[in-house]
């Protein structure tokens, strides 16, 4: 999705500012991301639009929480992204501090919260766009659930996500709770999360975030 800006650098200024209001949840409700309560993650109307669950969708059973590893890479097939992941902490305002638009085809994983494998929520994050082109996340909106999510660990290891739902929140309306809390108690899920709605050019960002919900269901060899 561009930013809809003309100016030369604007839409790293604009995207950057969407980062803002996005991650603002995360210094609101600090450390407590991974003791939420469970979730919902059946569709939702009103202020959360939803992909959801289609019918006939059938779920793998969830695989049991590991110890959790630092992350290195992330797959998903489906919509043709693979990247690297680099931790990423908070700002000076509180908010993750996203990768570098220096690096835009990179994820961030927030490493003050759950590592992937690890029972709760883990975060990645990734750019939609810059100034000049798509970004990592460009496509993630187009993912659907029973689609698979592969994360490599720094130690080799790798864990296996299936997509259990996919939400769109606007941002006037962002429930940080909703959108980074655990769907289901002691289960290892993970989170991607990016800019997405349509360009408001009055609040100079997007409108809206995307937010794919997966959970741990293999730990493949190699």
């Amino acid at each position: 999705m561009a930013s809809g800006s003309s100016s030369p650098g604007a839409g790293r200024f604009l995207t950057g500012v969407a980062w803002a209001v996005l991650l603002l949840g995360l210094w609101l409700w600090g450390r407590q991301i991974t003791n939420g309560p469970e979730l919902s993650s059946g569709p939702k109307t009103g202020d959360v639009a939803a992909v959801g669950r289609p019918l006939g969708v059938r779920l793998p059973p969830a695989h049991d929480p590991l110890k959790g590893a630092e992350p290195r890479r992330v797959e998903i097939p489906s919509v043709g992204i693979a990247a690297p992941i680099v931790p990423r902490g908070l700002d000076g305002h509180g908010a993750v501090d996203p990768p570098s638009f220096a690096t835009p085809n990179t994820v961030g994983w927030f490493d003050g919260g759950t590592r992937p494998g690890a029972a709760g929520a883990a975060l990645l994050v990734g750019h939609v766009d810059t100034d000049t082109r798509k970004a990592v996340f460009y496509s993630l909106s187009a993912v659907r659930p029973g689609e698979k999510v592969r994360v490599t660990a720094t130690d080799g290891s790798i864990t296996e996500y299936t997509v259990d739902d996919v939400q769109v929140f606007q941002r006037s309306h962002f429930d940080a709770k909703k959108a980074y809390g655990p769907r289901e108690h002691g289960r290892a899920e993970l989170r991607l999360i990016t800019c997405g709605g349509s360009f408001d050019r009055t609040a100079q960002a997007y409108t809206a975030n995307v937010v794919v919900s997966a959970y741990l269901t293999g730990v493949p060899k190699g």
